[in-house]
């Protein structure tokens, strides 16, 4: 049985541990992966670099935890698009993500990182890419076929494979935006290709347009 000394101390050290991937992820959001050394994550935690290796044996493992920090904030920032949502803030809320992200240039330098990384069957980052990709195609999947049971998206299309394509030029959009330096737009991407894949489904064309996916942070009321 668990001491309460020993469960008050589970608590700090994972209390700790949640400090230390907050401050990384806004420092490689900031400057990057390879400009944040170590040292400066645990002087910002109040912890020698001993003492951060203690929760994190590496780098790359402080890294794989941010990563998995990002994955779970972007599915806050969706937990509020639902079967019962307008069907057309699947969209906006992609939209507003990818502007989110576009303050944030190291997160998406991070993203690409390990996703190239995670194509190695070995890579620590492999079982966590893997699953979160096929938990948020087959989510968006079921989202868009919740649109198309209210009559607003077309029944005959195949939803799976929108999502997947959906997903994959979002992502294919992140590398080009590190590749050219932040000179791709990736939010306008996203939302242009989200604007062709809505007018191909539709049930009435008239409701597609721009205006539908404003460029804004406050198009939808992400929490």
């Amino acid at each position: 049985m668990r001491t309460r000394r020993s469960t008050g101390s589970y608590e700090v050290g994972r209390a700790k541990r949640a400090e230390i991937i907050e401050v990384a992820a806004a420092k490689f959001g900031a400057a990057g992966y390879y400009k944040t050394p170590l040292a400066q994550i645990a002087a910002d935690v109040g912890l020698s670099e001993g003492g951060l290796m203690y929760h994190f044996p590496s780098k790359k493992r402080l890294l794989l935890a941010v990563a998995e920090h990002r994955f779970d904030q972007t599915a806050h920032w969706w937990s509020g698009v639902g079967p019962a949502s307008d069907p057309f803030d699947i969209f906006r809320g992609m939209v507003v993500s990818s502007l989110r992200f576009e303050r944030e240039p190291g997160l998406i330098e991070l993203f690409v990182l390990l996703s190239a990384e995670s194509a190695d069957i070995t890579s620590p980052s492999h079982a966590l890419f893997a699953e979160r990709y096929e938990r948020t195609i087959t989510d968006l999947a079921a989202l868009l076929h919740s649109g198309a049971e209210r009559g607003v998206f077309r029944a005959d299309a195949d939803y799976l494979a929108i999502a997947r394509e959906t997903i994959a030029v979002r992502d294919g959009l992140q590398l080009q935006w590190v590749i050219s330096g932040g000179k791709v737009e990736l939010a306008r991407g996203v939302r242009d290709h989200a604007l062709r894949v809505l007018s191909s489904i539709v049930t009435d064309a008239s409701t597609v347009g721009p205006d539908l996916l404003p460029l804004n942070l406050n198009a939808v009321l992400l929490p």
